[in-house]
């Protein structure tokens, strides 16, 4: 038009009149598009418009609001003050005491009610306003009504998701507290150091700090009646209650094979066994037995898929070379050999378990290379040493329990 582009609408329709072909172009004006897009916002809205003349008690719905109500378009629009009775009869009162305000004192509304359909419960948005004469009298009402019931069940699934979670987390809290007081007295930590055949033994358990889970860490730290000592640290894959349980079997079991002579690869074997036939027939867990001979200063030791221990001597740290032995549980047929290490005045040997050495994204040759640092680091002798070497190496959130046996041989006999 005048050598410019404008955008307009046209219905083109054909048919056929005897051996002719009727076709008419209608074009459509500017309010005809206008009315088009109201059409498409109320049905994309889910929403629909209604008017009620309060002079001559007339009142104008749009399509749309027939289809929210499911009510028959002949039957035509209920007046206002009929509006609730479309609503469900628990609905109903609040509904009426709303239009009433806006009737009697002009006050807009914005209120939500249920209506009762063929397809079940559907939850209606109701919002309307009041038009004065120049006395300020209500003369006419006009506002909007809109379907929510999509939004109102994703807001019902969302508080049933989160009541969920809160009754499962408070489950959760419930059996962390129950397997840590298991845990503690099955575990029972010395408040200082311990005197073990000749050597100064520190001990120090540290809970994961994300997730409410207890681990299944433990450790054993004891004098036999010949005088040797004996050291075991282990842990069980898995949390919670069934770890707890799993943790005191292994531990008690064992103490009670090493007291009546078992061999620390015979003791080994045996508890693989167990854990095979137990309850739990996939559980593993890792473990170190390790006695110390006093009178040698010989340490006699064997694992099952546990990291080394660390040795410190005369301040170079070193990993003790580790016997055969594979985790327990992991088969029937494992293979557990004996390693021996002399130990000298001054030593310092670590047995931990490896949340202490582990962190995510970082492979364990890492942490066990930063274990060694620490230590070189960390060289004190006095009582409650251990805190500060923690520190250093436990940096940010704990993932997993952490199970520390810190021994030192004295620098003097005697």
């Amino acid at each position: 038009m005048d050598g410019g582009q404008e955008l307009s609408t046209h219905s083109v329709r054909a048919a056929r009149l005897g051996e002719a072909l009727v076709v008419t172009v209608v074009r459509h004006g500017s309010s005809d598009r206008q009315e088009q897009r109201l059409a498409d916002l109320q049905r994309l809205g889910r929403l629909g418009w209604a008017t009620w003349n309060l002079v001559t008690r007339e009142a104008t719905w749009s399509s749309q609001v027939y289809a929210l109500f499911e009510r028959d378009p002949e039957s035509g629009p209920v007046r206002l003050t009929e509006l609730p009775d479309l609503a469900l009869p628990e609905d109903g009162p609040a509904l009426a005491r709303v239009v009433r305000e806006l009737l009697t004192e002009g006050k807009p509304f914005d209120t939500s009610f249920r209506i009762g359909t063929a397809a079940g419960v559907r939850h209606l948005r109701a919002v309307a306003e009041a038009v004065p004469d120049a006395e300020g009298t209500p003369v006419q009402v006009h506002g909007f009504v809109q379907d929510l019931t999509a939004q109102r069940s994703a807001e019902l699934a969302l508080v049933e998701s989160e009541r969920a979670m809160l009754a499962q987390h408070g489950i959760l809290q419930a059996e962390r507290m129950l397997a840590g007081r298991l845990q503690h007295a099955l575990l029972p930590l010395p408040r200082r150091p311990v005197r073990l055949a000749g050597l100064r033994v520190d001990v120090a358990y540290l809970p994961a700090q994300s997730g409410i889970h207890v681990g299944g860490d433990w450790f054993s730290a004891i004098e036999l009646p010949c005088g040797d000592a004996l050291f075991v640290i282990g842990d069980v894959a898995g949390h919670g209650i069934d770890a707890v349980a799993t943790m005191a079997q292994l531990r008690f079991t064992a103490k009670g094979m090493i007291f009546t002579g078992s061999s620390l690869t015979g003791a080994l074997s045996r508890l693989n066994t167990l854990l095979i036939h137990s309850r739990d027939s996939h559980g593993t867990a890792t473990l170190v037995l390790a006695r110390y001979k006093p009178a040698e200063r010989l340490l006699v030791w064997a694992q099952a898929g546990h990291p080394p221990p660390l040795l410190l001597r005369r301040g170079e740290p070193r990993y003790l070379e580790r016997p055969r032995g594979v985790l327990l549980g992991a088969t029937e047929y494992p293979v557990f050999e004996e390693a021996e290490c002399r130990l000298e005045p001054g030593d310092r040997l670590l047995f931990y378990t490896d949340g202490l050495v582990e962190r995510p994204g970082e492979g364990i040759q890492r942490g066990l290379a930063r274990l060694a640092e620490a230590v070189s680091a960390h060289r004190t002798d006095t009582p409650g040493s251990l805190g500060p070497l923690l520190a250093a190496m436990l940096e940010g959130e704990r993932r997993d329990d952490v199970c520390v046996l810190d021994i030192r041989v004295p620098t003097r006999q005697g």
